[in-house]
């Protein structure tokens, strides 16, 4: 045999094993998959998850509540888009005993931090009645992130500022700076879990 006929069957022999696939056959529903044993067999995801939802509303709205010092995102099923006063009640309301069960806080349970809100264009200002209390800036941080993480994933509020006696208030950030504002989640990226 000449050295270009080997060559040939040499390649239409790889070809056909590229083409048999490698073994395995191809099932017509899904199945689920069992983790592979081992020291991290059971890990699905390193980062903590949101809570599954019971409620049974058409729409979403998604609170951020405080786990191990980081922002988790909570969705919570509703049957219509939340007003800017709903998300900031169910802020200081906090969790539900099901989302306190795993672990879930808020920075701001139990205080009226909010007095007032306006709306403006796609900016949300929030009148302060008193600081976010906290054990230091860190804590402070969280308290304000929870609110502009909340407002700001509405998707129509592109801004948060925070006033007091009519006046611009500056408020910790994620990294401890202190801006006037308008926040962002971007202001916040760290904190987030």
């Amino acid at each position: 045999m000449s050295r270009r006929a080997t060559t040939l069957l040499a390649v239409l022999l790889v070809a056909g094993v590229g083409v048999t696939g490698c073994g395995v056959p191809a099932e017509s529903e899904p199945r689920s998959v069992s983790p592979p044993p081992g020291p991290f067999a059971g890990l699905s995801s390193p980062v903590p998850s949101a809570p599954a939802t019971t409620a049974t509303g058409r729409l979403t709205e998604m609170l951020y509540f405080v786990l191990d010092g980081k922002l988790i995102p909570v969705t919570r099923r509703v049957d219509a888009q939340p007003t800017v006063d709903e998300l900031i009640n169910a802020l200081q309301v906090g969790p539900t005993k099901t989302e306190r069960d795993t672990g879930l806080s808020t920075a701001l349970g139990g205080t009226n931090v909010v007095a007032a809100f306006s709306v403006a264009g796609d900016r949300v200002e929030l009148t302060l009645t008193a600081p976010v209390d906290g054990n230091g800036r860190a804590d402070e941080a969280l308290g304000y992130a929870q609110l502009v993480c909340t407002l700001t994933a509405r998707g129509d509020i592109h801004g948060v500022v925070f006033t007091r006696d009519g006046h611009p208030v500056g408020v910790p950030r994620g990294d401890g700076s202190l801006s006037e504002g308008p926040l962002t989640a971007a202001d916040y990226s760290m904190l987030l879990g």
